[in-house]
């Protein structure tokens, strides 16, 4: 099988790629296949299931033939490096999928998609290792209930991605997944924690996948991968099954190549879930389908605040603040009101002194960790007291971590038991700061801001990523924020605009994103992984 794109020649031998991706009941050629696989989004794939064009199994042997081709060393690239492992049922579930579709039973819009899925999301049928070697035999009861969600809905898991172990970090790099790359230049990191999600989805991987963030984890990557990424309201989606940093920043939420996968998506896993109580939140607050939000009219008449405080005009920022700025004006194009906020002062310092994952990752993890039905190697919950479950301090213990990981967990241990006066006033200027943010929304009647969802594009591996000072606005106060595909820079990385509204306003959301989206059609797929050649 060979590729040729871009000045890439790829011969590897995932045999017969043709053979593979033409299975009986796929009518289209299986050139045409692996040209879907690249450029149609989820609800593209949808409706050439529905018609038949397709079958389940065909995709998910297009995407496993794409990750066999780009996920290691091929031509002069290193390797995209984005899985972790590939779900070993895959198949079988798709074959079961298209059984059911013959006859007459569709799940939904979801039926027979093929996802990938963070490392930090349990999966009954795989271990869930958070990127960890210390992690890799961890095994869960159940899957997490996004997961489970999805399955029911009809997806199918197609791999677990690669994080920044245990998402503490922005540029993907584990002790058991190594170093992932950004397709669009794979000398660059592809933003993080999530960033096997947002490099996968966007080499072809598969259709769309879930992220969590706990301060700019689904974005970041979405902004550097070309994809659209939300993190969604506090409260909308359930965390329970996710291997958590922060129990009141992190959410879990999905990354994809359009809009309109992302209300596919939050379709499937919105809403209650006794086992989060934060989701009680959610009660009344959905709507019947998010698809009904998806208006290319959205834009008229709304207000949009540019929030200028994350406008850098540093000379690594430009390209990125001229990006956004461009975005502002093509979404005024559509109709909206744009309005320049002046700084907000105030609300900064309430962020800057809001952030409390280091007080409660040893706390949330090890209750993570103690879940019934855990099974794991008795030797790590051997290394420290307790000896029948595994806690953050074993796992700092073990060493089985990526190094710059290990010294931030070995710092945030006792952080949990420590004196809580430090972390009660945190959460006192994260209420101070969601006070302020409400205000400056009601004050100025806005639907939503515009800012940049990270200030710099992707960094060259092993140096320092910038711009993430942006991620708090969200993360720190429980509101949703949506990145969009703004452009690319003259390097050729794609740069993210995003869209932050009140409380459960994701509908608003994406009306907004959907309206700008269609007047702008800024993803293209990066060139490093074109279509399979058959």
């Amino acid at each position: 099988m060979a590729a040729l794109a871009a000045g890439i020649v790829l011969t590897t031998s995932p045999v017969a790629a043709g053979a593979a991706l033409g299975d009986a009941g796929d009518r289209a050629a299986p050139a045409r296949i692996a040209e879907w696989v690249v450029d149609l989004d989820a609800t593209g794939l949808r409706d050439l299931l529905a018609r038949g064009q397709v079958t389940s199994v065909g995709l998910v042997k297009a995407y496993q033939a794409r990750i066999d081709a780009y996920e290691r060393a091929y031509a002069d690239q290193p390797g995209v490096n984005a899985i972790i492992r590939r779900d070993p049922t895959a198949i079988a579930d798709a074959a079961r999928l298209d059984a059911e579709r013959r006859k007459g039973r569709i799940r939904g819009p979801l039926h027979g998609i093929p996802l990938l899925i963070k490392d930090n999301y349990d999966t009954a049928d795989m271990p869930t290792s958070s990127g960890s070697l210390a992690l890799r035999h961890w095994r869960t009861a159940d899957d997490a209930e996004q997961v489970a969600r999805l399955r029911a809905a009809g997806a199918i898991v197609i791999a677990k991605t690669n994080m920044h172990e245990f998402a503490s970090g922005i540029e993907t790099i584990s002790s058991l997944g190594g170093q992932t790359r950004n397709p669009y230049d794979q000398t660059r990191n592809p933003g993080g924690s999530s960033g096997g999600t947002g490099a996968g989805v966007a080499a072809g991987f598969g259709a769309a996948g879930l992220g969590s963030d706990t301060c700019g984890s689904i974005r970041s990557p979405a902004a550097h991968n070309s994809l659209v990424g939300l993190r969604p309201s506090q409260g909308l989606s359930s965390r329970d099954g996710i291997a958590p940093l922060s129990d009141t920043q992190d959410v879990g939420g999905p990354m994809a190549k359009s809009v309109s996968d992302i209300a596919l998506i939050l379709d499937a896993t919105a809403g209650y879930d006794p086992d989060d109580p934060s989701t009680k939140a959610s009660i009344g607050r959905i709507p019947r389908t998010y698809t009904a939000t998806l208006n290319d009219k959205a834009l008229v008449d709304a207000r949009i605040g540019v929030f200028t405080d994350y406008l850098s005009t540093s000379a690594p920022a430009q390209t990125t603040t001229a990006l956004v700025r461009a975005a502002a004006g093509d979404m005024a194009a559509q109709g909206a009101t744009i309005i320049d906020l002046p700084a907000q002062p105030a609300l900064m310092s309430a962020l800057d002194g809001s952030s409390v994952f280091a007080d409660e990752v040893e706390r949330d993890l090890n209750r993570y960790l103690a879940a019934p039905g855990s099974r794991f190697p008795r030797s790590l919950a051997r290394l420290e007291p307790p000896a029948d479950i595994v806690t953050l301090a074993d796992i700092v213990t073990s060493g089985q971590v990526t190094p710059t990981v290990l010294q931030r967990l070995k710092e945030r241990l006792g952080g949990s038991t420590a004196p809580q006066d430090g972390y009660r006033q945190r959460l006192a200027r994260r209420t101070e700061a969601q006070h302020l943010l409400h205000e400056l929304l009601r004050d100025n009647d806005l639907d939503a801001l515009v800012y940049p969802a990270v200030s710099q594009q992707a960094a060259p591996i092993g140096q320092p990523q910038a711009g993430l000072r942006i991620c708090p606005l969200a993360a720190n106060t429980g509101f949703p924020a949506l990145t969009i595909p703004a452009g690319f820079t003259p390097d050729g990385m794609p740069v993210g605009v995003e869209l932050l509204g009140r409380p459960f306003s994701e509908p608003t959301l994406l009306g907004l994103a959907f309206d700008y989206e269609q007047a702008t059609h800024h993803r293209r797929p990066p060139k490093s992984t074109p279509p399979l050649n058959p």
